[in-house]
Parts: structure tokens; C-alpha cells; sequence
């Protein structure tokens, strides 16, 4: 049987398989062993290219947005805060000014095992991946590692390239940064809702209190609402309030299970009340203006970029008092007119501190970016004519030239001297003679410099101007401190005779510093903003201002101008009654400009307080629709309403408290012989004495005048401190008229008395002159 042919047959087919069968099992073998070593290469490789990247890599810098922090602005008492700069809303802290139990309730939170991991988190890495790859967010970077890598140094994006490379960091800077310095870094750097990025600035959002306040119960309310500010908020409504919660529950149960907490004191824990969000870390009141000129100065003065600036951290403590912009912003507030024709009113005010250059307050608007005017400071930006508030640059150019107070011309209106012919449009016929007058016409007699100034009688200063020559008025204003200015471009002041009148379009900052000037009896500071400034952030600065305070014109030419400037709150003042009632010393100078284009009000209390107040409409240009006539219920403002109103109100509420300084001693600027006198300038009588007027050549058209009291005239020269002005809106008020000029006595205007009357003030007169 066993060697039958089938048998044979089977014995040698199983032969022949066998060697078949045998190799393809060697082969299948022999497959999967490289693919398990093609595997393991990948790895090795995989882990290789992970060692490479971990060893090649380098911390990068921190982004933009990590390292910005608030510019925080303070009052000049350096405490009280005003206002804040920068893009982002953060003031960095270090890690012990924050208590142990909020670091706590922060870990309890998002990373318990903190103190363990090696920056990482398998788990939260896992998640992360297959929400990437899902195209989800499934949570993932759940260590406080991780999320200050991608929060300080990464973007937010969800992409595995964006993963990998925080995981590599975070591994890194686990090794290289202690466990105190990460969280340090991450609650700095992580943004809490409310505009609070940083736990400093969510302290005083949430809490209204600064991060090294902040109770157990807080600190894991603000752990909670990173998860989501929108979600979490209780500030938003019930369902928040809801979500902060459970969550808040969450964390401080998490306290107590890491032994960061015991279970009594657990209990005692109630869910903290949160104050109202604050949305907006820029001031767009008021206050918005001055933030807005402490950036420029930091831009021109310090010379900080824009980055500079917006990456922040800056204590910045500025020269404004709080008293005094309060005081501001309410006199405005309170005086400004309402109703027709007053939508675009533009009302100024800017106040500086003698022998200083301190800006102690600046009011440029209401409403800082908002509106047509939203960016446009009335102060810095407004320029108008400063119209008879010029007058007292022609008083000390006089001074200077030794023509002291006494100085006497004739007040008489009108006045004519060709030198003020104007032929412009619009132009009245009296200005096309050569005509100055008064503020309605009024006529005076022989009158001093002091008594001009205090009624602001235009035909006297035009006669002065002449004496001295516009020339120096020009000068004596530049180094006072004002500039002139066409549109937004300086221009050099007016040196024609009509510049007296305040033709030059001029800032309420600059005359405010210029009357500074006069108050600090002749010494011009350079007006500033910041007082110093100093950095908390990666940008080092320490800045402490400079005075730049240098003399301008001698002391007793200042002291005589203060003298010459004080009777205007005095009856026959053009400030008078309402300067009166700050009850000071002052000095000043109503203006109000030709056809009403500008009102102002500039004054001082002596060593204190230079503050100037101007007014206008519109876009400023000298025309009809810019008139401050029938306005708000006023039929014409002149610089003894409104603008007045507004400086002594602005004023007593400024200096409330301060001591009441007298003024100065005279400086009894003397006589000197004038031996440059222009040929077309008539000669001053300098006795006390009135002059005996000499029969003259009537003008073209000549009127008839009545001296009026001074009672009577005070409103009307309120406006006469620069009607002058009236001739001013061109820029030249001069005459064609001609007058017999003598070297002794002024050009007289008033209608020629009668021969009888004359005569005998002539056999009068020279008797007196002797004396």
C-alpha cells in the first residue's frame, strides 16, 4: 500500500509545495520587518527632528501686543490719574504684588499640576491636535505654560504649525524660566474683558481697587472670567452671571483640593460684586484735548516714536491741575451761549504759570472725537485776531523806548493820519481817510497811557504806535511770546501801523504765555505739558523737565505794564464790573475785533495765573456769517462779556484757596528824549498836564463828536479794547486826512471850537506846560 502509485503521487505533490509554502511565509516576514524598521526610523527621525527643533529654536521676542502697556496720565500731584494712552490697556506688575491666594485661584483654575508638569500637557496637546486636524477648537494649551507662550510670543491662530511651535517653546521655557517668573508673565500678558489686558488694569475694571487689594473671592472671580469675558461677565446679565458662578465655584474647589485653601475658609467665601464696566480707556471729554498734546510732546520734546508710544508703560505726570481744568470746563460749560447760530461757536481757554511755563489748564472742547470739531483745539488749534489785546506789546514797546505811563496824547475821535488809509473791501469811508476811532465813537480828551489802556482807547494806541513804530510793537509782542499765523503755517507778526489793533491772527496758548510774561515781571517761560516721565515697561526713560525761563524785557518795564494793565476791573475798565468780582490785584486787556470776528479776555493775577480766554465762529474766516453778532440771545459779544465771564469765572475757581498776591511796585519808567521819532508819529506831551490843542486840518469829513463820561462809555470801550479794530479787520486802519502835526502837541480830530474859546485856553495853556 505504502508504495502504490497514488500514494507515491501525493508523497511527491506535498513535496513540491513545501518549499513553496515556506518561502512566501519567509517573505511576508521578511515585509513587515521592514516596515517595522522603516517605522522605527520614522520615529527615531520624527524624534531626531524634534531633538533638532528643540535645540535649534530660539525664544522669540515678545509680539507687539504682549509687551504694550497704558500710558497712564496724572494730575500735576502726581497721584490723582487723568487719563490714559496706548492701544492697549495693561499696567505690568510684579508677582509679589499680587497675593498668594489669587496666584492660587489662577492655578486652581487653568494648571494644578503647575508645580509638576515640564510645561506641557499631554493630554491638552492631544486635544488641540485633533481639533486641528478636524478644523475645531477642542480646547488644548491647557497649562498656564502654554498659554503665556502663545499669548506673549505667538498669534492666537489654530494651526499645527502655530501648535508645534508652542509646544517646543513651552518645554523650552519651562527649563529656561523659574515657576515664578512664568505666571508672573502670564498675568500680565492675558486679556480679562472689559479692555483689561494684565491683572493690574482687570483689578481696577472688575474692582475698582489695584491687584495687591484684591481678596481670595476676587481673585477667583477674574481666574474665571479669562475663560471667556463675554461668557463670564456677571456685569452682562443673569445667564453671566450664571456661567461666573459655577465657574468661580469650580476654582475655589479646586483651592481647597491642592491644599491652597482649608475647607473653612472655603466657606466663608461669597460671590464678590463687581462695578460697572468702563468701556472706554480714552477720555473723550475735554480731558481727551490735553492727552492729545501730551502726545505731541512726547513725539517733539522727548523724542518718542509713535511705536514708543503706543507700546506704553509710560507714568507720565502732567502739568494740569485738577482744580483748575475742573474750573475750566465748568466756566465754559456755564457761560457758553446756546441757541441759534452757536452750533459752531469755537471757545478757548489756556492757563500758564508765571516765571514757570506750566500749563495748569487748557480747555480746547467738550467732546474730544466726537463730532465735526471732534479733533480741533480751540486753544492750540483755533487762531483768531487778537484785536485790542495787542495794545499793551505797543504800552512796553513805549516803556521800553523810555515813554513812561504818563505819556499823553489827545483821545479824541476820530483820529486821522494817512498812515492808516485802508482801501480794502469793505472798507468804511472814514478807513479810506486815514480815519482810527473809537469804540462807538467815543471821544475822550488828553488821556495817559494808563488811562487808555483801562478804556482801551484806539486813537490814542494809534497815535502811540506811530511814536514808537509798529516795528517795535511787533518785537515787543515776539519776545513776550506771541506768534503769528496764517492758517497752520507761522508767519511773522504785522509791522504796519494797524498792528496795534490786533490784526495778527493769533493761539490763545501763545497769548496766554505772553501775558505770562508781563505776570512774571518780564521773564518768558516755554510753556509745557509734562512735568516728567518715567517707564515701567521694556522702553527705559527717565524724564524730568527742563525750565527754559530767560528774560524778555526789562523789570521795570514789566512792572509799569502791570500798573498800566490793573485798572481794568476798575470803573471805567473795559473789564469792569465782571473782572471785579475775583476780588484780586489783576492785569489784563478786553479785545474784540473789527465787525465782531473774535472776542477775547487775557489777564493775570500778579505771579500766579495767566490765563487767556478767546472766542469765534465758525472756520475763522472774516466773513459776514462769522460775525459774533445776534448770537445765542446776544445782539454782539465783545471781549468784556462772554470771554470775561468766562476768565473770572475760570479764575476764582482756579485760585480758590491760593493767598491773594498784590501787585508788583511800579517801575517808574522815566522820560528819555526821543530822538528817533518817525516823521509821521506826533509828539506826546509827557507833563501831567493836559495839553492845549492847536487848531488842526479837519478831515475829509469831518464829524462832531461829544466826549462822553466814562461812566458811560465802559460797555462800549469793553469792545474799544479792540474796536480799534474796527478799523483792524484790514490790515491797516489808516487815513488820508492829513493833520498839522507839531512836535508838541497831539493831532487833534474833535470839531475846531469856537475862535473866543481858543484864545483864551491858549493864554491858559503854556503857563501850565511850564509847570
Amino acid at each position: 500500500m505504502s508504495n502504490s502509485p497514488a500514494r507515491a503521487l501525493g508523497r511527491a505533490l506535498d513535496a513540491g509545495r513545501r518549499p513553496r509554502g515556506s518561502t512566501r511565509r519567509k517573505g511576508k516576514r521578511g515585509i513587515l520587518r521592514k516596515i517595522l524598521i522603516g517605522f522605527a526610523l520614522l520615529v527615531a527621525l520624527g524624534i531626531g527632528a524634534v531633538v533638532a527643533a528643540y535645540l535649534m529654536i530660539d525664544i522669540p521676542k515678545p509680539n507687539d501686543r504682549a509687551v504694550q502697556q497704558a500710558s497712564v496720565l496724572y494730575y500735576s500731584d502726581g497721584k490723582t490719574e487723568m487719563d490714559r494712552i496706548a492701544t492697549v490697556n495693561r499696567e505690568s506688575v510684579t508677582l509679589d504684588q499680587i497675593p498668594k491666594p489669587v496666584q492660587h485661584a489662577f492655578l486652581a483654575a487653568e494648571d494644578r499640576s503647575f508645580y509638576d508638569n515640564r510645561g506641557v500637557s499631554p493630554k491638552g496637546i492631544f486635544r488641540a491636535i485633533s481639533g486641528a486636524l478636524a478644523g475645531q477648537n477642542r480646547g488644548g494649551g491647557s497649562t498656564i505654560t502654554q498659554q503665556y507662550v502663545k499669548n506673549y510670543f505667538l498669534t492666537q491662530d489654530q494651526t499645527l504649525d502655530r501648535k508645534g511651535r508652542e509646544i517646543l517653546l513651552s518645554v523650552k521655557i519651562d527649563g529656561e524660566l523659574s515657576k515664578d517668573q512664568i505666571p508672573e508673565n502670564y498675568l500680565n500678558t492675558i486679556y480679562f474683558g472689559r479692555g483689561a489686558d494684565g491683572i493690574q488694569t482687570a483689578s481696577k475694571a472688575y474692582f475698582n481697587k489695584n491687584v495687591r487689594d484684591l481678596t481670595p473671592s476676587e481673585g477667583a472671580l477674574l481666574a474665571s472670567v479669562i475663560r471667556g469675558p463675554s461668557l463670564y461677565d456677571p456685569a452682562l446679565g443673569e445667564e453671566q452671571t450664571t456661567l461666573a458662578t459655577g465657574r468661580w465655584n469650580y476654582v475655589l474647589d479646586g483651592m481647597v483640593s491642592q491644599g491652597w485653601m482649608t475647607a473653612a475658609e472655603r466657606r466663608d467665601q461669597t460671590f464678590p460684586k463687581t462695578t460697572a464696566p468702563k468701556r472706554n480707556t480714552a477720555k473723550s471729554n475735554d480731558i481727551g484735548f490735553i492727552t492729545e498734546e501730551v502726545r505731541t510732546e512726547l513725539r517733539n520734546r522727548l523724542k518718542l516714536s509713535d511705536a514708543d508710544i503706543d507700546r506704553g508703560g509710560f507714568k507720565i505726570v502732567t502739568t494740569i491741575d485738577k482744580k483748575a481744568q475742573r474750573a475750566a470746563a465748568k466756566a465754559v460749560k456755564n457761560q457758553r451761549p446756546t441757541g441759534e447760530r452757536t452750533s459752531d461757536l469755537h471757545i478757548g481757554l489756556a492757563s500758564v504759570q508765571p516765571n514757570d511755563g506750566a500749563i495748569r489748564a487748557m480747555y480746547g472742547g467738550a467732546k474730544f472725537s466726537r463730532g465735526k470739531y471732534g479733533y480741533f483745539n480751540s486753544a492750540v488749534d483755533g487762531k483768531m485776531q487778537a484785536g485790542s489785546t495787542m495794545k499793551p506789546f505797543t504800552m512796553i514797546a513805549a516803556l521800553r523806548k523810555g515813554l513812561p505811563l504818563s505819556t499823553t496824547y489827545s483821545g479824541a475821535s476820530p483820529y486821522y493820519n494817512k498812515a492808516f488809509v485802508s482801501t480794502g473791501a469793505g472798507t468804511s469811508e472814514i478807513q479810506r481817510n486815514g480815519g482810527v476811532v473809537n469804540y462807538g465813537n467815543a471821544s475822550y480828551g488828553p488821556v495817559t497811557m494808563r488811562t487808555a489802556t483801562q478804556k482801551s482807547i484806539n486813537t490814542y494806541y494809534a497815535q502811540l504806535n506811530l511814536a514808537v513804530t509798529p516795528k517795535s510793537t511787533a518785537k515787543s509782542a515776539k519776545d513776550a511770546g506771541v506768534v503769528g499765523w496764517n492758517g497752520d503755517k507761522r508767519r511773522p507778526l504785522s509791522e504796519t501801523p494797524a498792528n496795534v489793533s490786533g490784526t495778527d491772527a493769533v493761539r490763545v496758548i501763545d497769548m496766554a504765555n505772553a501775558y505770562a510774561t508781563i505776570a512774571a515781571e518780564g521773564r518768558r517761560a516755554t510753556p509745557y505739558y509734562i512735568a516728567s516721565v518715567k517707564s515701567t515697561g521694556e522702553y527705559k526713560l527717565d524724564y524730568k523737565v527742563k525750565k527754559d525761563v530767560r528774560r524778555a524785557f526789562p523789570q521795570d518795564v514789566a512792572r509799569d505794564a502791570i500798573r498800566g494793565m490793573s485798572p481794568v476791573d476798575k470803573p471805567g475798565g473795559t473789564g469792569y464790573p465782571t473782572v471785579a468780582d475775583l476780588g484780586r490785584p489783576v492785569g489784563g486787556k478786553t479785545g474784540t475785533t473789527s465787525n465782531n470776528y473774535a472776542a477775547r479776555f487775557d489777564g493775570f493775577t500778579p505771579g500766579q495765573l495767566a490765563t487767556a480766554v478767546g472766542m469765534y465762529k465758525g472756520d475763522g474766516r472774516l466773513v459776514e456769517k462769522n460775525q459774533l453778532v445776534n448770537l445765542g440771545g446776544f445782539a454782539e459779544i465783545t471781549g468784556g462779556t462772554i470771554p470775561a465771564r468766562i476768565w473770572t469765572d475760570y479764575m476764582t475757581g482756579a485760585l480758590d484757596g491760593e493767598p491773594v498776591k498784590s501787585l508788583p511796585p511800579a517801575g517808574n519808567v522815566t522820560y528819555r528824549p526821543q530822538t528817533d521819532r518817525p516823521s509821521n508819529a506826533p509828539a506826546p506831551i509827557t507833563t501831567t498836564q493836559a495839553p492845549a490843542p492847536r487848531r488842526t486840518t479837519q478831515a475829509p469829513t469831518p464829524r462832531s463828536t461829544t466826549t462822553k463820561s466814562s461812566s458811560s462809555t465802559t460797555k462800549s470801550s469793553t469792545s474799544s479794547s479792540t474796536s480799534t479794530t474796527k478799523s483792524s479787520t484790514s490790515s491797516s486802519t489808516s487815513s488820508t486826512s492829513s493833520t498839522t502835526k507839531t512836535s508838541s502837541t497831539p493831532t487833534s480830530t474833535s470839531t475846531t471850537p469856537p475862535p473866543r474859546r481858543r484864545r483864551r485856553r491858549r493864554r491858559r495853556r503854556p503857563r501850565r506846560h511850564r509847570r
